[in-house]
């Protein structure tokens, strides 16, 4: 893969202030099965401050450092350019001061109102470790996600973190398929066990769970189980369902597929997935921030990308309940149309309704159906 090396990247503009090595976080994953999660930038507490003469200083480095991009990871990998990089980097900021202070201190940043600079301002991480990440944001294209620690998906913010895949907003349409096709024609499948399979940062798990209990007198009978092979997954995606208040209907297990559910075969009102769809060589040639970064553990599905997309339609033949509800994202329409002519001809008289819906793109994503 092209190592991508942009002039004057490793300059600061602030001679007085030492900016330390990448060396705060680690791109590898443990494989302890312990693993605790990291805590989202914007939850830790405001433990740390600096004055604003150093804030001010660090925003002007960090804003050259986005500017110096212009449009060269749009022309090498559809990357960010230096707008987006500008608009991350008041989201930073607003996740680094506390709330109430937005107000008075972040347009103190954009001016150049020389007055109170040594002011000190609260911040939720030492100003060393903000040089460091937003480096790495620039130098090594590591994801926004991950410097912040969460992202923003439906109604919620998640944490995520190294090792945990990124969630999309195309695949909010999974939920909304939860909502407005297997609830509103069976609305009975609220009841029962539901599947995440490989959650990941428990995104389609909560949101369903979130919306089986609207269908429901309060959690009586609904419940979600999330599956993970990777144990950061499974500690960010616990850590996400406790957050939410969600422990008593969410279950996080570890395993592959539907190797964590052999008590409910059979049992399952309905099966949900965003797995692994890219094809092995198409990884390589991924934005930076994916194929450098993400898991590929979540994203490599073989060389076709259909390989797990195939076993979950194995497995779901006889997981569902008659009347159950399964819905898989896919890399697109060819995808697609492969598994509905998989359905029709190696599973024929076991589903119904098979149908391809498009993501809000307009592109040929998910593949849903019932269980006969």
């Amino acid at each position: 893969m092209l190592k991508l090396r942009l002039p004057g990247l490793s300059r600061g503009v602030c001679a007085n202030f030492r900016i330390p090595n990448p060396c705060c976080y680690s791109n590898s994953v443990s494989s302890s099965i312990d693993v605790k999660p990291k805590v989202p930038l914007y939850l830790r507490p405001p433990s740390f401050s600096a004055s604003l003469s150093e804030l001010s200083m660090w925003h002007k480095w960090a804003k050259n450092l986005a500017s110096s991009v212009g449009s060269t990871f749009v022309n090498l990998d559809n990357g960010p350019d230096s707008t987006l990089l500008h608009r991350e980097l008041n989201w930073l900021l607003q996740d680094l001061i506390e709330l109430q202070h937005h107000s008075e201190i972040l347009p103190r940043l954009e001016s150049s109102n020389n007055e109170n600079l040594d002011v000190r301002v609260a911040l939720r991480a030492p100003l060393e470790e903000i040089y460091c990440v937003w480096r790495q944001r620039i130098e090594e294209r590591r994801p926004f996600q991950y410097v912040v620690g969460c992202e923003h998906w439906r109604d919620l913010v998640l944490s995520v973190q190294e090792g945990v895949l990124i969630p999309r907003p195309e695949t909010e349409m999974i939920i909304e398929l939860v909502e407005d096709v297997a609830l509103n024609n069976s609305p009975e499948l609220a009841q029962g066990f539901w599947a995440d399979l490989g959650t990941g940062s428990g995104a389609i798990a909560i949101a369903a769970a979130r919306a089986l209990r609207s269908h429901v007198n309060g959690d009586a009978g609904c419940r979600v189980i999330a599956t993970d092979l990777s144990p950061v997954a499974v500690a960010v995606a616990t850590s996400n369902v406790q957050r939410y208040g969600l422990q008593d209907v969410v279950e996080v297990r570890k395993g592959s597929w539907f190797e964590p559910l052999k008590d409910v075969k059979g049992e399952l009102s309905g099966v949900l997935s965003n797995p692994p769809y890219i094809p092995s060589d198409d990884i390589s040639g991924l934005q930076a921030e994916v194929g450098r970064h993400e898991p590929t553990l979540a994203l490599d599905g073989g060389a076709s990308g259909i390989n797990d997309l195939l076993q979950l339609i194995d497995g779901v033949a006889s997981m569902l309940k008659p009347g159950g509800f399964f819905a898989f994202e896919t890399n697109g329409g060819k995808q697609c149309k492969f598994l509905v002519d998989y359905i029709q001809n190696e599973k024929p008289g076991r589903f119904r309704d098979i149908n391809i819906v498009s993501d809000f793109a307009g592109i040929q994503r998910f593949v849903m159906g019932f269980r006969l």
